[in-house]
């Protein structure tokens, strides 16, 4: 690779690691359609470059979960029961997504990250506590049954458009009454298992695909993963530092524009 990619990999790298740390989103959401644009400058058959950006980011996901999540639970914010009730289903649904993702159109997957992009923004904006209720218990987590269904939606989604799946499960934890900032460390806990199914599903049916460049495992471009890696690990631990020292209200906030401005970006691409 020139210098001039390599920094801009960087620089990519730095601004996902920072998210994933402060947001709990794995840096997936803001990678995918910079990596897709990249791709396709170098050349990359038109039809796998998605599915190569796709698993390209699950695959730093694997390294910025590590190094986010550490800096959560130094701050006693991850909540590990919830994580591994969530992370049998995650993984069953984490594997299947690229499955889905390699049946699907380009159109097809750009809409679905608008749809899910939107819907989480919103869903972070306007969530509110639930209000006492007489003679009914206060909304929370459900029981194991519910946990491992609501881990294959998370996985099922985040494997399919290669995010931390921190779009779906802090929304998913904060209506069930978990505080944000714990829902944040929470969801960068689950970033690693997405990962790891993921990664492995997309080098698995990307494995002997006609026409990808040099260096790929599957759909997974090593060279840029490394870079890539390599910064977002550097920068996630800044930005969960800074997630602990924000108000709730500000992180929301922060959550929705970051997801809406993805949502326009992607139904763009899709029309």
């Amino acid at each position: 690779m020139d210098i001039g990619l390599v920094l801009i990999l960087l620089l990519m790298g730095a601004i996902g690691g920072f998210a994933a740390g402060l947001l709990g989103i794995g840096g997936g959401m803001i990678l995918v359609p910079f990596i897709t644009m990249i791709f396709s400058a170098k050349g990359f058959p038109e039809a796998a470059i998605i599915h190569m950006a796709v698993a390209t980011s699950l695959g730093v996901i694997l390294f910025t979960s590590m190094s986010s999540v550490r800096a959560h639970h130094q701050h006693g914010a991850v909540l590990w029961r919830v994580a591994l009730l969530l992370a049998p289903g995650i993984l069953l649904g984490a594997w299947c997504g690229p499955w889905i993702a390699k049946q699907m159109s380009s159109a097809g997957q750009a809409v679905l990250f608008c749809i899910f992009l939107t819907f989480s923004a919103t869903q972070m904006l306007l969530a509110k506590k639930p209000a006492a209720v007489e003679g009914m218990a206060q909304r929370g987590l459900p029981g194991s049954g519910g946990m491992f269904g609501a881990g294959i939606v998370i996985g099922l989604v985040a494997g399919l458009v290669g995010a931390g799946g921190g779009f779906l499960s802090i929304p998913f934890l904060t209506w069930c009454n978990v505080r944000i900032h714990n829902a944040v460390a929470t969801s960068a806990a689950l970033g690693f298992p997405i990962a790891l199914a993921g990664t492995l599903s997309n080098i698995y049916y990307g494995w002997g695909e006609p026409g990808l460049p040099v260096y790929s495992l599957g759909f997974v471009y090593l060279p840029a993963l490394v870079v890539i890696a390599a910064a977002s690990v550097t920068l996630a631990p800044l930005g969960a530092r800074t997630a602990h020292k924000l108000p709730v209200q500000t992180l929301r906030k922060i959550f929705a524009i970051v997801l809406y401005c993805l949502a326009a970006y992607m139904l763009r691409k899709a029309l």
